[in-house]
């Protein structure tokens, strides 16, 4: 762990804090906040405290944890509005959900003649016990975003969404290591919301979702 790590990777959460904004929200040089980030110095408790103030985190997490997941994978931290969309969707219950609601997505959408569609996809948490702790079961949908004058088969419902602001980061190779790669990504994309004083939403919107291919863009609702 190192403190000086952890409080880099939360400035750098802050798209517009550096060092030197730093230095003057905490009245003191930027050459101390560039000690302080190289660990050859570290601040006085009060120092400390008002840091935690600022970044939004425990003194426990800034000093003692491990934050910095910010590594090559990741990048284009940003808020952006997703415009309003169509889709449907197929949920899987199973061993590899992912792989299987994908595969059938995609099907439904070539069987409707179009050959790239774009997919994105969220785990579904309605679960039994026994499917998660005996089966070692979990659950996903994967939905297909609907182009404009594409009629989907008769037997899918058609989902409505519409505009609404997101948190997104962007994975590069998430399937190198994706039990790894994916939730980190999660867990930067929180860090960057909780900093910057965004907030978590569920209402009347997708909570969060992620993109498919070869790259991914991870997505949290915001109010």
């Amino acid at each position: 762990m190192s403190f000086g790590k952890n409080l880099q990777y939360l400035r750098r959460l802050d798209q517009s804090m550096t060092q030197e904004v730093l230095a003057e929200k905490m009245n003191v040089s930027r050459q101390t906040v560039s000690k302080w980030e190289m660990d050859s110095a570290q601040p006085e408790m009060e120092k400390a405290i008002e840091l935690c103030g600022i970044f939004n985190v425990t003194l426990d997490s800034l000093f003692r944890e491990d934050l910095d997941s910010y590594d090559e994978h990741y990048g284009n931290l940003r808020v952006e509005t997703v415009p309003a969309f169509r889709y449907i969707k197929h949920t899987v219950i199973s061993t590899d959900p992912e792989g299987d609601a994908i595969d059938r997505i995609f099907s439904i959408a070539k069987g409707c003649g179009v050959e790239h569609p774009r997919v994105i996809g969220w785990d579904f948490p309605a679960l039994s016990p026994e499917q998660i702790n005996l089966y070692h079961m979990h659950g996903y949908e994967a939905a297909w975003v609907l182009p404009e004058g594409v009629t989907p088969p008769e037997d899918k419902h058609v989902f409505e969404q519409q505009a609404h602001r997101y948190a997104a980061i962007h994975i590069s190779k998430p399937f190198e290591a994706p039990f790894a790669i994916i939730p980190k990504a999660y867990r930067t994309l929180m860090d960057y919301m909780r900093v910057n004083g965004l907030t978590h939403t569920k209402k009347d919107v997708i909570p969060c979702f992620e993109t498919d291919g070869e790259d991914m863009d991870v997505y949290i609702a915001c109010e």
